[in-house]
Order: C-alpha cells, then sequence, then structure tokens
C-alpha cells in the first residue's frame, strides 16, 4: 500500500514536472515572487526574466539548477510583478542595476556566478557581461539581436507618445502562442508606451561591442520566434568575442520558450553547459 502512494506520487511529482500549466495552477501565489535556492557545490546562477514578465517565468528552470547543486537567484526587475503604472517612470539602467545587485548577492556564497535571461533579461545579461569579466558564463534565450520591424514599431511608438497615449494593450496574432502559455498569463498585459522605447534601448546598447564580452556563451532561440529578428542569434554568436560559444535552436516553441518548453532536454542542455565551462 505505502509502494503504491510512493509511485502514485512520484508519477503525479512527474506530470506536474513535466506540464508547466499544471504547476502554475499549484504556484499562482508564487508568480510575481524574486526566489533564492541554496545550492552546495559552490556555484551560482542569476537568471533574469523578460520585460513585463516576472521571476516565474524562470523559476522552473532554477528549481531544476538547484537539484544539480547549483544556488540559483531568480530577480524581479523594477516595475515588474505589481501593475504596469510602475514601470511608467523606469529606465533601462534601473533594470541593469538589478542584474548588478544580484550577481553581487551571489558573489557572497559562490565562487563562480552565471548569468541566464531570457528575451530581454538576456539583453542585460549581455549588457552586463561587457562591465563584469568575472562572469563565469552566459546562458541567452529568446534574446533580440534586432526586434521584428524594429524600425517601423519605433516610429509608431513616438506617434503615440506624441498623441499623448501613454498605454497600450498587447496584441497577439494567433501564431504568437496560445493564450495559456505561462509568459502570457503571468506578464502585463497593458503597458506603458514609454516603456517600449526602454526595451529598445536596451537591445540597441547592447549591440554596441558585443566583440568585447569573452565569457562563455550558450544562445538558445526558437525557430518560430515571431518578436525577434530571425537572424538574431546568428548575430549575436557572430559578433560576441567568446572564445567558447555554442548556439542551440528550439524547435516549435514560442517566443520566450523556457517556461512552457515541456522538452527536458532543454534544461539538460543548459545544465551541460554550465557544467562544461
Amino acid at each position: 500500500m505505502v509502494k503504491g502512494i510512493i509511485k502514485f506520487a512520484e508519477k503525479a511529482k512527474n506530470i506536474i514536472f513535466a506540464d508547466p500549466n499544471l504547476l502554475y495552477k499549484e504556484q499562482r501565489h508564487l508568480v510575481n515572487k524574486p526566489f533564492f535556492f541554496v545550492g552546495n557545490n559552490g556555484k551560482g546562477v542569476l537568471l533574469v526574466h523578460g520585460w513585463t514578465s516576472t521571476p516565474y517565468e524562470v523559476r522552473r528552470l532554477g528549481k531544476y539548477l538547484n537539484e544539480s547543486g547549483y544556488t540559483v537567484l531568480g530577480i524581479q526587475l523594477a516595475g515588474h510583478g505589481t501593475v504596469p503604472k510602475d514601470l511608467e517612470d523606469l529606465k533601462w539602467q534601473d533594470w541593469l542595476r538589478d542584474v548588478q545587485n544580484g550577481y553581487m548577492e551571489l558573489k557572497k556564497t559562490c565562487d563562480k556566478v552565471y548569468i541566464g535571461g531570457t528575451s530581454i533579461g538576456g539583453n542585460l545579461a549581455l549588457l552586463f557581461a561587457k562591465e563584469q569579466k568575472d562572469i563565469a558564463g552566459l546562458v541567452i534565450m529568446a534574446t533580440p539581436y534586432k526586434m521584428r520591424f524594429e524600425s517601423l514599431g519605433l516610429f509608431f511608438i513616438k506617434i503615440m507618445l506624441k498623441l499623448k497615449k501613454k498605454y497600450r494593450r498587447k496584441f497577439y496574432p494567433p501564431t504568437f502562442g496560445l493564450s495559456t502559455t505561462i509568459t502570457r498569463l503571468i506578464s502585463y498585459q497593458t503597458y506603458p508606451v514609454a516603456s517600449v522605447l526602454q526595451a529598445f534601448e536596451i537591445v540597441r546598447e547592447m549591440r554596441k561591442d558585443l566583440a568585447v564580452i569573452s565569457q562563455p556563451v550558450l544562445i538558445m532561440q526558437s525557430t518560430h520566434d515571431h518578436i525577434v529578428e530571425k537572424n538574431s542569434m546568428e548575430n549575436i554568436y557572430k559578433k560576441v568575442g567568446s572564445e567558447i560559444k555554442k548556439k542551440i535552436y528550439i524547435k516549435k516553441a514560442y517566443h520566450t520558450f523556457i517556461s512552457d518548453i515541456k522538452n527536458e532536454h532543454v534544461f539538460e542542455d543548459i545544465l551541460r553547459f554550465l557544467e562544461d565551462n
């Protein structure tokens, strides 16, 4: 009887791990909470979520890495996880400072610290890596070298600001993923127009002097990413100065795939990269 209960519990755990939506139903109270998982191998990983999202976007990855001994800190960028208005007056430098503070927190107890970021979180990781050469390695996911239709998007944003339209609701074409994708469930669905300019500015700043980045870097992008420019991963891979660099395409996944992916090999690829470097 006891063995049967244990086997059922293990099976239930596996089902939850395999299906992010089941896990989300159990963990809604954690959506806008930073996390800190203490490890035992002397190595730390700082995880950075994307623009308008929350730490929950990378929480499952954090838990997976922690089970392999890593101390993992998932920060919440300023203005996120509360109400969209809190993004209104923030500059991209505020978010870069959040990354710096998270890195310094991990350095208190970890000999080596890696940084992983998804979407704009990846841009912030690359920006910080230009300044902080002690970073042990970078895992960059769904990170734009350039946004799709970037020039046109900037043009319309500036028009909206001139017309004093302060807020805009997100629009999702059918090809942008199901309404039940985790990132859509946890992100702001309305955002300050001025904050978009800050997101664009991060991408623009990241593009400068990528050759100065020397840390090992793993770059991952979905083959069906409709938000970043198609060649974003190729451009980042080509222009970073790292001697050790690897690129992996993720098939049939949404833009910020790490929160919704059901294929465990993505987590395993990230862990293998950290272990090898």
